[in-house]
């Protein structure tokens, strides 16, 4: 029986993201322990590209430094990546070090932001 999405956070996609380029260790509750490449991240939720096919609803656990493991579960798909909002929303304190951890990639930032 697959294990899909009930989300009691409000659906929060909005805020702000930040382009990083991190591969990060995640448990998905069919497929086991995978390595998943981050692509941006927000208090919210986080994307992925180069998705080993998941479908929306899906959810698994991925590790993140200064954070530790937190659920996410997949809102949207398209070609190859995947987009999960968390569980719970990340606190401010340690989300900021979260992206100092991961060390933002430069070149997809904003210029003058």
């Amino acid at each position: 029986m697959p294990y899909r999405a009930q989300l009691s956070v409000p659906d929060l996609r909005r805020s702000a993201r930040h382009p990083v380029d991190s591969e990060v260790m995640a448990e998905h509750f069919e497929q086991g322990e995978m390595t998943l490449h981050l692509a941006n991240v927000s208090t919210n939720g986080f994307m992925i590209d180069r998705s080993p096919g998941f479908s929306r609803g899906e959810r698994l656990i991925i590790r993140l430094p200064e954070v530790g493991r937190i659920e996410g579960y997949c809102m949207w798909t398209t070609g190859d990546r995947a987009g999960f909002q968390f569980e719970r929303i990340i606190r401010p304190d340690q989300f900021e070090k979260m992206i100092v951890a991961l060390q933002p990639n430069r070149r997809l930032l904003r210029k003058g932001g």
